[in-house]
């Protein structure tokens, strides 16, 4: 049987589902650069070896990854985090495997990035790298405000800081530089690049709309792309719409498939392939995000070299029966995989899926007015949803029933988080009122936090 190196740090999709359908294919191999969630216990059992290497270890990423590679005879080495991409990618490329290629860290630093989509033409916002706080200043005075800060290696929109005028970038370079040691505490940050905490991009916000693009109102100004580069050739999969926003950019919800018409989904693809050919990634997963404006026009955010996080994959799978996990390791095998021919439609799936962030905020985006405690059986049973639909929690990305729900911070952005939910429909229409229904209904029915239980 074929051996594969699974890298595992921070985000992506959960742990148990990938771990799952790697050892399906191959005996797995983990090399845990992350805490492991609640299913280490599957992961002594799925997986040939776990190994979590000391902090001398990490100080060369790339170096312990080929190691590891070479002592257990990997045959494809790949991760699902977007913090350990360029350190497997480089891993890849010295031990002669498949993988993202050398480009891998132009769909990981932002800066370069959007200098890669500048040089090609394509739409994006007005934008300007910057290293120091004299260099957003500078930043600030040449492009038009209102503007968004952001770190450039960041990711789940952590370090996001709106300028809304030249007065506010002082403020706004403080707050996203110590969001961004805090994050780095947590484990939410890159792996491999040195000093990767200080780079961050400054851009224009352009004006998104949904109203020329979704039916019904509720659907958010943007969606994603979701696809696999094979060989270089890029393979669109299917579309995930999104809930709107909550301030500065945080997500809230993702469903798929995204209800758009087939000429907007044409349109949309075509500039995701446009975006993943120009930076020139080779074997990978891709997540493509594209912010949606008026009378057809559309800018693009960003692009990973790695399948969506959170639980677009197996939303995927649910909702179109494709195991992107599987899939991506048969063709990190050398074997032959049957990529869709174009991107899937709404017409094609089989109901609809979506997965939703609890945040401390109401559908507006207002902050609850008092503090709650995280209850999922209470929500199982108060919240009324569809008939037909069914909502589950992902033990892996939710705090313990009985935590106090963090205080919403706009800055962290996903980092204060109390649990991610998933939830089953007829079709995509039904989880975003479904989704509506939860977000109204969560600080009247979760248990009220006694002052005891509230964190100093």
């Amino acid at each position: 049987m074929s051996t594969v190196l699974l890298v595992h740090a921070k985000g992506g999709p959960p742990l148990g589902h990938v771990l799952s359908r790697t050892a399906a294919r191959a005996d797995v191999h983990l090399l845990a650069l992350s805490a492991l969630p609640a299913v280490a216990g599957s992961a002594a059992r799925l997986c040939a070896s776990v190994t979590t290497p000391d902090n001398a270890g990490r100080c060369d990423l790339v170096s312990l990854i080929v190691s590891r590679a070479q002592e257990v005879g990997a045959d494809a080495v790949i991760t699902f985090s977007e913090y350990a991409v360029v350190a497997v990618a480089e891993a890849c490329e010295k031990l002669g495997l498949p993988g993202a290629g050398a480009a891998a860290a132009l769909a990981r630093d932002k800066r370069l990035m959007r200098s890669t989509w500048q040089r090609s033409g394509l739409p994006q916002p007005a934008f300007r790298p910057v290293a120091t706080e004299a260099d957003l200043q500078a930043a600030v005075n040449s492009l038009s405000c209102p503007l968004l800060l952001k770190a450039a290696w960041s990711a789940g929109s952590t370090a996001h800081q709106i300028i809304a005028s030249p007065g506010d970038a002082s403020a706004a370079w403080a707050r996203s530089r110590q969001v961004m040691a805090e994050s780095a505490q947590l484990g939410y940050a890159e792996l491999h690049v040195a000093e990767a905490n200080a780079d961050f991009v400054v851009e224009e916000i352009v004006s998104g709309t949904a109203a020329d693009w979704f039916d019904e109102p509720g659907w958010g100004d943007y969606l994603s792309v979701e696809g696999v580069v094979a060989d270089g050739v890029f393979h669109p999969v299917c579309l995930s719409g999104r809930m709107p926003t909550i301030e500065p950019f945080t997500e809230r919800a993702g469903i798929t498939p995204a209800l758009l018409s087939p000429d907007a989904q044409d349109r949309v693809v075509d500039l995701a392939r446009r975006a993943v050919d120009a930076l020139g990634l080779r074997d990978c997963g891709t997540h493509t995000e594209i912010k949606l404006g008026p009378d057809g026009s559309m800018w693009l955010i960003e692009t990973a070299a790695r399948l969506g996080g959170a639980m677009t994959v197996p939303q995927i799978e649910e909702v179109f029966a494709l195991d992107l996990v599987g899939m991506l390791v048969d063709h990190l095998l050398g074997r032959p995989v049957a990529w869709p021919e174009q991107a899937l439609t709404p017409a094609q799936a089989r109901g609809a899926a979506g997965s939703l962030v609890v945040l401390a905020v109401d559908g507006r985006g207002d902050a609850w007015e008092d503090r709650r405690v995280w209850d999922f059986p209470v929500v199982a049973s108060d919240v009324p949803l569809s008939p037909d639909s069914e909502l589950s929690v992902v033990a892996e990305s939710s705090l313990p029933d009985g935590s106090v729900v963090p205080v919403y911070d706009p800055a962290a952005g996903a980092n204060t988080m109390a649990a991610l939910c998933l939830l089953s429909a007829a079709d995509p229409r039904t989880v975003l009122r479904d989704f509506e229904t939860l977000v109204d209904a969560l600080p009247r029915v979760l248990p009220a936090a006694q002052s005891e239980e509230v964190p100093a």
